[in-house]
């Protein structure tokens, strides 16, 4: 009698929960993820990568130099997101506004992505430091756009907060990322258009898809303005960084909060690096064809938006902390798998899982955010956050493309030893994780 007592409670639950996911505020939110997933997915991980293969690739030793321009690539956007995702954070706590930065940073991102696909179509005779010149415009172009779409994510994940409770906002953010990945299956739909060679022509849809599906953030978003005292200050945008420095002065009152960024620093370094590494390693290692690639790579997304909503209920069932230590394990076997992967059915097992922890590393990570850290200073702590992201964004493709570029003449051998490097990394993150205090969660 008690179980049947309590089931119109459940019922009441699901109901509030599916309510929830449907108000404007929320599923205008959610679809951003939807439209910045496509970017990523077919220009960081997939056509991007393809694009410099097809360009510099002719045989094993040009693979892996073709490896070491994307991991250069990623690495210099991450730079310049280290020096500015902080103040961005300041920014935040400052006024209040997100949406103010979303939209130009959004466009700013939608323009680079339509000259990537124009430049790559256009053919020109100078050439600088022996490489064509339009594959410069289209790499130095990539890096702008990169570099703008996770600026404007700093200001998305902490939009987060104005959306609902503690208690709702794992469900959200499992919700978004979900969301975000369907997002990814929306985006492989160019794919047909293009088959197994120029891949430059997927630039310019990616970057029409990804506006349109903006709009409703741009719309119907709701955000909470700072208090009118700080909206009235007047100070100037590089004075930030003395917010920061005082923020990290007082870092033993959030020690639970640094610590969980350095954990997440080397997580992220690994996470980061494989996605960006993902396409050009399957193809090289395993010898997936393009189309093979794109297959796996919707069995990933799949993953990722079941392991995206799944977390959310563990992290509300569980705690966060016990949820990000199971994701850094799924993280570590992926990895494993894919390092030594000497055939396609292992490499399926390593996408798949990879796929899951993708997913549910963004769902607890900024979650655990909002937990560890107060309101008036959330905004710090998400472009700290995206600091720590970012510096290791820098690292991790560093050290994947030296390892390549050291390693070019053992051919196949110098990606395996670079994607296993990741494993060391993931495993440090975990270690750090486990001294997070657990009390500080509550």
């Amino acid at each position: 009698m008690a179980q049947l007592e309590q089931r119109p409670d459940a019922i009441k639950k699901q109901q509030r929960a599916w309510h929830l996911y449907f108000s404007l505020p929320i599923l205008s939110w959610a679809l951003y993820d939807f439209a910045n997933t496509i970017f990523s997915s077919n220009i960081t991980t997939i056509f991007f990568p393809f694009y410099l293969q097809e360009v510099i690739g002719e045989n094993e030793r040009l693979d892996q130099i073709a490896s070491t321009f994307i991991s250069y690539a990623n690495a210099a956007a991450s730079f310049l997101l280290v020096l500015f995702s902080p103040l961005f954070g300041v920014m935040i706590d400052r006024t209040g506004r997100k949406k103010r930065f979303i939209i130009p940073f959004t466009l700013i991102t939608v323009s680079c992505t339509i000259l990537m696909g124009i430049f790559a179509m256009t053919s020109f005779s100078q050439t600088f430091f022996g490489l064509p010149l339009a594959l410069v415009f289209v790499i130095l172009l990539f890096i702008i756009a990169k570099f703008f779409y996770h600026s404007s994510l700093i200001f998305y994940d902490s939009m987060i907060s104005d959306l609902g409770t503690k208690k709702e906002i794992p469900l959200i953010s499992g919700y978004g990322v979900a969301v975000g990945y369907i997002g990814t299956l929306v985006g492989l739909t160019v794919y047909p258009f293009i088959g197994e060679s120029g891949y430059h022509h997927a630039f310019i849809p990616t970057a029409l898809m990804f506006l349109v599906f903006s709009i409703p953030l741009f719309l119907f978003s709701k955000e909470q303005p700072a208090a009118l005292n700080k909206v009235q200050e007047k100070t100037s945008f590089f004075s930030g960084y003395k917010e920061i420095y005082q923020t990290f002065k007082e870092m033993r009152a959030y020690r639970a909060a640094f610590l969980f960024m350095m954990a997440y620093f080397f997580l992220n370094d690994a996470i980061a690096t494989a996605i960006t590494m993902m396409a050009i390693y399957s193809k090289a290692i395993v010898g997936f064809t393009s189309g093979e690639f794109i297959l796996l790579y919707l069995v990933s997304t799949v993953a990722s938006i079941a392991g995206s909503f799944a977390f959310g209920y563990i992290t509300k069932s569980i705690g966060t902390k016990r949820s990000i230590t199971l994701v850094g394990i799924v993280l570590l076997v992926a990895l494993a798998f894919a390092t030594f992967a000497v055939n396609p059915f292992m490499f399926w097992i390593a996408g798949s899982l990879f796929g899951v922890s993708l997913g549910s590393m963004w769902v607890t990570s900024r979650t655990f955010i909002v937990e560890l850290t107060p309101p008036d200073k959330r905004g710090q702590f998400f472009g700290l956050f995206a600091f720590s992201g970012k510096v290791s964004s820098i690292i991790g493709p560093l050290l994947y493309g030296t390892i390549t570029l050291v390693l070019a003449d053992y051919g196949d051998l110098a990606s395996r030893i670079a994607i296993g490097s990741l494993m060391i990394l993931a495993l440090i993150g975990l270690i750090v994780h486990t001294f997070v205090p657990a009390e500080d969660r509550k």
